[in-house]
């Protein structure tokens, strides 16, 4: 038996630690079990203990899949990749995400990347996995009234269309919490949800060039270059989105609040060059590329063996340079002004540069990286892919996923990150057809019927 919380009593048990909260039909209904009660008074009178009973409709898949987000559903609206890798990271540790997309051509990320027979790409087919996959017009009426009840039943929305867009759809974040309070929506765009620029477009390359890391990528007298992946700003941005919600969601677990999140992609690159913005704010100073090297520290770069491998060496402070001065049979450089700490050999990069690399270009691979490893000198292989399928330290820690897929056949995909010893992540299928989960999904949360379904399809609804 149940008693409706009265919204003081409900502050009253946050103030005191106590979230003694079942989930009924949405998140904003709450009730207290009446053997909860006695509880309440015990606490009260003490003041001493806490009780945490966090109770919903998931409690039995949560027990019985070991995961953290078990119980956590998430709609994932947006497209592309930022906001939906938040969704994928979020799906890998139970999470139940439901990917919601345009029933006519569905998200554009099935089309980037290289394609597969099945038809939609392997990218596709990684940075989608974990997830079920519906359809869904959210531009009609009837299409935003079925996401209207999707979202009362529901934990998290991601999004990531430009600021204003769903708030013309009547779905902005307001509209939604009045639905339902303990709503969170991780908003992901641009240039964010304000400011002059947050009408304008962009992908993950424009973030890198206004964000300041395009400016650093490349050689001293080249042209500025793509900082390794095309899509870095994406996958930075998914990872600052998934942080964001999971602090929502803690902070919801606290007092019963949802709230937004608003998220760059240009501000996701931007929090990540190290010192750039202090140093200029003091000094004026504006870094320029400087290819394989670094700023502040030498030698820390790229040299090829005399096998042809590529290597990095990185001694990031004076006790690993003096490490590698004695391994290279020269410690005295460690006693050479010009070389003595690291602001010396910063200044004098070329110079230690040259030596380091003729040192190392005088041994072969297999050679040099046993000395370095003997000597404590940090130095590891630059590798291609080819590499990584063949390095037993990718082996030994699972970083490859063999997978076999009905629609992809047999395949590889990169593991989930990280690793937890109690609740680790879980794979449960790889980036699937374009509303290959109506029926279930939509029966399962809503009841919708077959003849529902049919005619919400016959209408392009779904």
């Amino acid at each position: 038996m149940n008693r409706p919380v009265p919204a003081g009593s409900l502050n009253l048990l946050s103030n005191l630690g106590i979230v003694c909260l079942m989930k009924l039909n949405n998140q904003s209904n709450y009730s207290i079990c009446l053997l909860c009660w006695p509880c309440l008074m015990l606490v009260t009178t003490l003041q001493t203990r806490k009780l945490q009973v966090i109770m919903d409709t998931f409690t039995d898949s949560a027990q019985r899949t070991g995961q953290a987000l078990s119980g956590i559903r998430v709609l994932d609206i947006a497209t592309f990749l930022a906001a939906p890798f938040c969704g994928t990271i979020l799906a890998d540790f139970g999470a139940d995400v439901i990917k919601i997309e345009q029933p006519d051509r569905g998200d554009s990320l099935r089309q980037f990347g290289t394609p597969a027979e099945c038809g939609d790409t392997y990218m596709w087919m990684s940075e989608a996995r974990n997830k079920q996959f519906v359809t869904l017009d959210l531009r009609t009426p009837e299409g935003a009234d079925i996401f209207r009840e999707m979202v009362a039943k529901s934990d998290v929305v991601l999004e990531n269309f430009r600021p204003g867009t769903l708030e013309k759809w009547g779905l902005g974040y307001e509209a939604l919490r009045s639905i339902n309070p303990g709503l969170i929506m991780l908003r992901v765009s641009a240039y964010g949800q304000d400011g002059p620029k947050k009408d304008e477009p962009g992908f993950a390359r424009i973030a890198h060039a206004f964000g300041g890391l395009s400016h650093l990528a490349g050689a001293p007298d080249g042209p500025p270059v793509v900082p390794g992946s095309t899509s870095l700003a994406d996958y930075i941005s998914g990872l600052w989105g998934a942080i964001g919600v999971l602090i929502a969601l803690q902070h919801r677990n606290q007092t019963g609040v949802g709230q937004s999140i608003d998220i760059a992609l240009y501000e996701s690159v931007f929090r990540l060059l190290d010192e750039i913005a202090p140093v200029y704010a003091k000094f004026g100073t504006v870094r320029g590329r400087l290819g394989a090297d670094v700023a502040n520290v030498a030698p820390h770069s790229h040299y090829q063996t005399a096998s042809g491998e590529w290597v990095a060496i990185a001694c990031s402070n004076d006790r690993m340079f003096e490490r590698l001065a004695s391994l290279m049979g020269q410690p005295g450089l460690f006693d050479n002004p010009r070389f003595a700490n690291a602001p010396a050999r910063a200044q004098h990069r070329e110079e230690i540069n040259q030596i380091v690399a003729e040192w190392v270009g005088s041994k072969a691979y297999d050679e040099l990286t046993a000395l370095c490893s003997g000597a404590g000198v940090p130095c590891g292989r630059v590798n291609t892919i080819a590499d990584i399928f063949q390095e037993p330290q990718f082996q030994a820690r699972g970083n490859l996923m063999s997978v076999c897929d009905t629609r992809f056949g047999d395949t590889v995909i990169p593991a989930s990150v990280p690793r937890l010893s109690e609740t680790p992540a879980h794979f449960k299928n790889l980036g699937g057809a374009l509303g290959a989960d109506n029926e279930e999904v939509y029966s399962r949360l809503l009841g919708l019927c077959q003849d529902k379904l049919h005619q919400l399809k016959a209408s392009g609804v779904i």
